[in-house]
């Protein structure tokens, strides 16, 4: 079986004299019906091939080259990415400043009064419920006693007396009961008095952080006046004034987010009170939100953002904002994914926008839900464009409930 095989015979003579015409044929050697069989003839005809070959495609090469820069009619492609849109609930939120503030604050207080001999608490430190807050000076307790003591003794007396004489039918019975009643009540006031000597210490009622000291050690305590403020700050709570206007958008129970700029600090909880009342000075309602504190980082009057969802919309179509484009007549539109006769193209789409929020914003009016966003690639793009398209997947955002 004859075999023939495409030579290049002079592409030197085809690339310097592109405007001359080539015989195809001086392309074309008619090999014998027998190949050599020498090794020498064998190897300069294997030489001889793959210098032709190399040659065909570099001529291959230069005239698909020529013929894609002299084609007008062909249409080039160009490489982009796009996203899918999808249906979401769209939530924006509205910043109210509040602060942070202890959940409880208690005071640690005497329940006598008395100079204060021994108290060496500070603000700003932690004390423990059952620590000695401070120890009284109750010397006029004492002297109360004995005068007392001394009264007793001559009541005492008396009632013996009166009991002698009303056992022997001497004397009346008012005597005798009225000198019982006073001795009584004389013993009686004694036990009192003594039991406000156990009350020289005073122990804190519970643990936190002291915020206030009221009295210091030398100074007069009165009975039931407290010595320290003590906060627990194990639990704290945020309190803002919100605008009269949010207050159908947020009820007890509701998932709020909480920000503290200074701390960089982010938290989520729930609704634990809403005032009763509006605000006749700046038309606002207070709202509480409660949550825990470990390691006591968020410090009272710590300034904190409560979001407040403002706006819900349910099965929203959102795209990022820097997707939506604008022609000269001032109308918003988008390039999508269209598939062609020839290949995925481009087509424009005008669009009404709804609100945003953090980059996102719901298209109205114009997308369907489904369509394929343009997203890189697409400066410089027109209408009817042949595109590449390499289709990214949306990152996907956690509701906050």
């Amino acid at each position: 079986m004859k075999k023939w095989l495409l030579f290049l015979l002079s592409i030197g003579l085809l690339i310097s004299c592109e405007q001359k015409e080539v015989d195809p044929t001086e392309l074309i050697v008619k090999l014998p019906d027998e190949m050599p069989k020498d090794l020498g003839s064998m190897k300069s005809l294997l030489s001889e091939s793959k210098q032709a070959q190399l040659q065909l495609e570099q001529l291959i090469e230069k005239l698909e080259n020529d013929i894609d820069e002299k084609d007008t009619t062909k249409i080039k492609t160009i490489s982009v990415t796009a996203v899918k849109t999808e249906k979401k609930d769209f939530k924006s939120y509205a910043e109210i400043q509040g602060s942070v503030r202890s959940e409880r604050s208690t005071m640690a207080s005497s329940e006598t009064g008395g100079r204060l001999v021994q108290m060496t608490w500070e603000e700003g430190q932690y004390i423990k419920k059952g620590d000695l807050v401070a120890r009284l000076d109750l010397e006029a307790v004492d002297k109360q006693v004995a005068e007392l003591e001394k009264r007793l003794e001559l009541a005492t007396t008396v009632y013996q007396r009166q009991k002698r004489l009303w056992d022997q039918n001497i004397g009346s019975e008012i005597q005798f009961l009225e000198a019982k009643n006073n001795m009584e009540s004389l013993q009686k006031a004694i036990d009192a008095v003594k039991f406000q000597k156990t009350k020289a210490e005073v122990y804190s009622p519970a643990s936190g952080v002291i915020d206030r000291v009221m009295v210091s050690q030398g100074e007069m305590a009165g009975p039931g006046a407290p010595i320290l403020m003590i906060m627990n700050t194990g639990r704290v709570k945020v309190v803002a004034g919100v605008p009269e206007k949010y207050l159908k958008n947020v009820k007890r129970g509701d998932r709020v987010t909480v920000k503290f700029p200074s701390i960089e600090e982010e938290k989520k909880a729930k609704v634990s009170l809403i005032g009763r009342t509006v605000n006749a000075a700046n038309r606002t309602f207070d709202v509480e939100v409660t949550m825990s504190n470990p390691g006591g980082i968020l410090k009272p009057n710590l300034l904190a953002m409560m979001m407040i969802n403002d706006e819900t919309i349910k099965d929203a179509i959102m795209v990022p904002e820097e997707l939506i484009r604008q022609d000269l007549g001032g109308n918003n539109y988008i390039y999508v994914v269209e598939n062609g006769e020839d290949g995925d193209m481009v087509k424009k789409i005008l669009i009404e926008t709804g609100p945003s929020d953090e980059g996102m914003v719901v298209i109205q009016s114009g997308l369907e839900g489904e369509e394929l966003i343009i997203a890189k690639g697409g400066r410089g793009l027109s209408e009817g464009q042949l595109i590449d398209v390499e289709i990214i997947e949306p990152k996907s955002e956690e509701n906050d409930g």
